[in-house]
């Protein structure tokens, strides 16, 4: 096992007095630098350490040679604790008496015992030096300070992400990349420690469940050629929730927080480590009476085990149940409702009802077989269950009532297309999942060509299965009815994969990969809707997908303040099974989603108050699958193969540390911003309705993307931020329609901006943190969605007020 040494070195030095963590010091105490490297037990330097300061806001982080100083620290008692990617995390204390020179050895082990799952980052350091490509990490620091309702708040933290807030809860994700369509993130790989959390992966990749925001610990999100590791869809980017593992020692903690509107969040979590066996456990509850539209109570319970089985061997196990009610529907309002400012925030069918029911079981193994050679194996299942009961409506130009009419409708019914007309029958929409998977990973560091090399290469057996049907009620709010839709959606997929990346020189690494997907679906339909008569029927169809996906990368790092990066990767996305399959039995013989990804960056820590990131991308798809579904806005059937698209554009981020530009010691400002501008078109020629769009925007494609915060922390434990976000206006047909359609669902939606304010106060004496929230300051109206069947808004004003407690 190695060992890491670790030698401070405490110099004293004339600068300018400053508080320690109590008080003030006297005029005549000595100031201290703490100056260190960290090293291997073989002497290679560990970089990108980080070093805290505990009860103060000081700290620093190693740079690439192990190299560290904490400035400025006057007379006193202090608890320093250094923490390393893959080693122990060890705290040590300090005094430092009138700049009396000291001498501390620290010796950290390598992590021997560790939660086996997979991560999509190989290295958090700030310049990512390890990873290919654009690439982001969101840790529990910055969840707090955004202290988000959803999870979209969080992902709008990185650039190039956009997200649209169809559903206010948060419970599903509608996240687009660089451009691509975000409806229900039908484009990104959303994983939850390594394994994927969509209803079926490659046959309806639709995010109706999304992993809770609350117990998240960290965010990956990785947009380069990295993502070839990773599948079935490699076209956007990969999301990667990250988890609690189980501490090393005895800890928990409690959340709580309230808001407007009965909103309720409470989350507890506890974890130790007893003998070989270390465990973590949360409980979250989420409800509210009225969050916008949206009534919605769920309990979510999460479990995670670690076995330390020998030396070279440990076995994770991690079980999840999640049981979710909410009032969610697909109606929005009309254009009419929304100029008249009707019915805002109103539930326009209040006895719709959405039941979502999740159990997951998943294992993960780690073998180490040398010191060079380590085997990784995860395995999983899930099973989802998705029923969904929504109130029959009518929408058309001429007001004309059905014939089933209620009586109850929404608008005017003396201007033309101004009404909704609720039906007096349901359509009942139930849904079961299953999904299982075993993924063995081989990770090797060997010296091909007298270099340093990392191979990663495994493969994945994986199955999926859908039961799907239709119930159709002749009663508002019936959860019977008539049976019109019974089919089974099956699939089967393997994927092989490996990316080697060689050290060429001390600065510069190359990757290669290349990645392998087969998929072999089969639709089943049993009873179907033929002639406008539902009838039993016995029709089977069978799509196969093939793909070999490859991959390069490279980081350059001139100095140890800069990293260059870039790569190009083949994006692949296989399609729906529905889409693929027709209702009467007949493989339409889609070709996946293909395109041709590239990227060229910068990551650079200018100063030691100045970081900045620039990319640039150009994404161009030979051919792109555009489903007309009612979550599309469409009439619920057929699909195409849309041809070329193209997206282009530039990413940008900024931190700057206000506080050393300026000299502050007590106090830490800081500035950050992302940018992102993107072009994103049809770049061939097609006629629609007799109107060529080569060169039209795609839908839900805002050309600009901003989000910026100022974040304020002192060592008395107050601290807060202020947050700007701002999306450019979107078209949302393939026509660029800016004139309002009267139903709402095709219209331009122009650009709107908000501002989040948190306040915090730290309290660490007593392990606690209260926090007030208030969302959309401003209280801006603004459409956030024209999907799936009208225009909704987005959050309004929203105050939430909460307290944790570590223990």
């Amino acid at each position: 096992m190695l060992a890491l040494a670790l030698s401070l070195v405490l110099s004293s030095s004339a600068m300018p007095a400053v508080g320690d963590p109590a008080a003030l010091p006297k005029e005549d105490d000595k100031l201290a630098v703490i100056k260190g490297i960290i090293r291997e037990s073989g002497g290679e330097p560990v970089p990108f350490a980080n070093i805290q300061v505990l009860g103060t806001i000081r700290g620093a982080v190693a740079d690439i040679n192990g190299e560290f100083s904490v400035v400025n620290l006057p007379n006193g008692t202090y608890e320093i604790k250094i923490s390393a990617v893959g080693y122990r995390s060890v705290t040590r204390t300090v005094n430092i008496i009138n700049g009396e020179i000291q001498e501390l050895e620290v010796i950290f082990s390598e992590i021997g015992v560790d939660m086996p799952h997979i991560t999509i980052i190989s290295s958090k350091d700030r310049l990512f030096s390890k990873t290919p490509g654009s690439v982001n990490y969101i840790d529990r620091r910055e969840l707090n300070l955004v202290n988000p309702i959803s999870i979209a708040e969080a992902l709008r933290r990185t650039p190039g992400v956009n997200v649209v807030e169809d559903d206010l809860t948060g419970m599903r994700l509608s996240m687009g990349i660089r451009g691509l369509d975000p409806n229900m993130s039908r484009s990104v790989l959303i994983m939850e420690d390594g394994v994927p959390v969509a209803l079926n992966p490659y046959g309806e990749p639709e995010m109706y469940f999304t992993p809770p925001v609350d117990r998240m610990e960290g965010m990956e999100i990785l947009k380069g050629s990295g993502q070839i590791l990773y599948g079935p869809r490699t076209v956007g980017g990969v999301v990667n929730f990250i988890t609690a593992n189980p501490p090393e020692s005895s800890q928990g903690r409690l959340n709580v927080q309230g808001g407007q509107g009965g909103y309720f969040s409470g989350l507890f979590n506890y974890g130790n480590t007893v003998g070989n066996t270390g465990y973590h456990v949360s409980l979250l509850r989420r409800s509210a009476e009225k969050l916008g539209p949206t009534t919605f109570g769920l309990t979510d319970l999460n479990a995670k085990f670690l076995f330390d089985l020998s030396d070279r061997s440990e076995l994770g196990m991690k079980l999840g149940i999640y049981d979710e009610t909410s009032n969610n529907t697909y109606l929005g309002m009309n254009q009419l409702m929304f100029d008249r400012g009707l019915n805002f925030f109103e539930p326009l069918a209040p006895d719709d009802r959405l039941d979502v029911r999740r159990l997951s079981l998943s294992f993960s193994h780690k073998y180490r077989i040398s010191d060079n050679v380590r085997l990784r194996t995860i395995a999983y299942g899930y099973t989802t269950t998705r029923n969904w009961s929504r109130q029959d409506f009518s929408v058309n130009a001429t007001n004309t009532p059905p014939s089933n009419w209620t009586g109850k409708y929404w608008g005017d019914l003396n201007v033309p297309g101004g009404a909704i007309f609720m039906r007096d029958g349901t359509g009942n929409r139930d849904r079961s999942y299953e999904v299982m998977g075993i993924e063995p990973r081989l990770e090797a560091n060997h010296n091909l060509f007298n270099l340093k090399n990392e191979l990663i290469t495994g493969v994945r057996l994986h199955h999926e299965k859908a039961l799907v049907r239709r119930i159709n009620g002749t009663k508002a709010g019936v959860r019977s009815g008539v049976l019109r839709e019974d089919e089974v959606r099956t699939g089967n997929a393997f994927s092989g994969y490996f990316q080697n990346t060689t050290n060429v020189t001390g600065k510069f690494d190359v990757n290669v990969g290349l990645r392998y997907e087969n998929y072999v679906a089969e639709r089943d339909i049993l009873r179907g809707v033929f002639g406008g008569v539902a009838r039993d029927t016995v029709l089977v169809g069978t799509n196969v997908v093939s793909e070999f996906i490859p991959g390069a990368g490279f980081n350059f790092r001139p100095t140890t303040k800069v990293n260059i990066f870039g790569g190009a990767h083949r994006g692949f996305a296989p399609p729906r099974l529905q889409d693929a399959v027709t209702g009467e039995g007949q493989a339409l013989d889609l070709d996946a989603e293909s395109s041709v990804n590239l990227e060229l960056g910068v990551r650079s820590q200018i100063t030691g108050w100045l970081f900045l990131e620039l990319a640039g991308f150009r994404m161009d798809f030979s051919n792109q699958i555009i489903p007309v579904a009612q979550a599309l806005g469409g009439a619920g059937f057929g699909v195409v193969n849309a041809g070329r698209t193209l997206h282009e554009g530039i990413e940008a981020m900024i931190n700057v540390d206000l506080s050393k530009l300026v000299g502050w010691e007590r106090t830490n400002l800081f500035y950050d911003a992302n940018i992102t501008y993107t072009n994103s078109v049809f770049g061939a020629d097609r006629i629609i309705n007799d109107v060529n769009v080569r060169g039209f925007r795609t839908p839900y494609a805002p050309e600009w993307l901003v989000n910026t915060a100022v974040t304020l922390e002192t060592e008395m434990g107050f601290g807060g931020r202020v947050t700007l976000n701002h999306v450019g206006q979107q078209f949302t047909d393939q026509l660029s329609t800016v004139q309002p359609r009267f139903d709402g669902r095709i219209g331009l939606m122009p650009a709107f901006t908000t501002v989040d304010v948190t306040l915090m106060y730290d309290a660490k004496k007593w392990n606690s943190r209260f926090n007030l929230t208030v969302k959309n300051l401003t209280d801006e109206r603004y459409i956030a969605s024209r999907r799936p069947e009208g225009i909704r808004l987005g959050l309004p004003r929203f105050v939430t007020a909460g307290y944790e407690f570590r223990f």
